[in-house]
């Protein structure tokens, strides 16, 4: 079993000496001095891709905290502003490229925002239960309602025009509904005039952060 992170951005990493033994006595020589990580010898590091937002590059280093080798992808952002700031990812697996490891890693901070919207959102941390069953089921209903409600809310939007997703959003447009409904069947109003359709949508928006 292999992993895939961040490390800090100062983070303590050693490259791996690759020149010919020595010939002296005692143990060879194992790394060749410390990584700084805003200056990088491209003595070892293999450049893997390059554009306008980020620089690529990867290397097999030694990290002190780890006690092992890893596979290093170093990232240089720059912004349009002109400033550039480094971050560091990478993987146990020294044999896994390095465009993969960046794609896993996006792909596993995607699903921070799953456990999040859960936990905030629809009692993700509230079952008292104690059966193991019990709590699967309500770690799956919980986890279930986030994705029904991104996919009730982005469905029926063009995939290039859908903006970010809140959780907060679909609970406050749900209960304006709810309420507009309750005044429409009480007061005998039809929501579906050309004058009510356009003062409804606003009013089902209302108090959303991405309206």
């Amino acid at each position: 079993m292999h992993v895939i992170s961040r490390l800090r951005d100062d983070a303590d990493l050693q490259y791996l000496y690759n020149g010919k033994p020595t010939g002296k006595r005692g143990r060879p020589k194992k790394f060749a001095g410390k990584i700084n990580h805003s200056n990088i010898d491209m003595d070892y590091f293999t450049p893997v891709s390059e554009d306008k937002d980020a620089v690529v590059h990867c290397a097999i280093v030694y990290s002190k905290a780890l006690k092992r080798n890893i596979n290093l992808v170093h990232v240089l952002y720059c912004n349009g502003k002109g400033k550039k700031k480094h971050k560091l990812y990478f993987s146990t697996d020294v044999n896994l490229d390095a465009p993969s490891i960046l794609k896993y890693y996006q792909s596993r901070f995607q699903i921070e925002f799953l456990y999040r919207d859960g936990k905030q959102h629809t009692g993700l941390n509230d079952c008292q239960a104690r059966s193991e069953n019990k709590l699967n089921f309500h770690f799956n209903v919980s986890l279930t309602v986030v994705n029904i409600a991104k996919i009730t809310h982005w469905l029926s939007i063009p995939k290039e025009q859908r903006k970010a997703f809140y959780m907060t959003d679909i609970k406050t447009i749900n209960n304006n509904t709810l309420q507009l409904n309750l005044f429409f069947d009480k007061f005998g109003i039809n929501p579906y005039s050309a004058i009510n359709q356009k003062k409804a949508r606003e009013l089902i928006y209302y108090g959303t952060i991405a309206a």
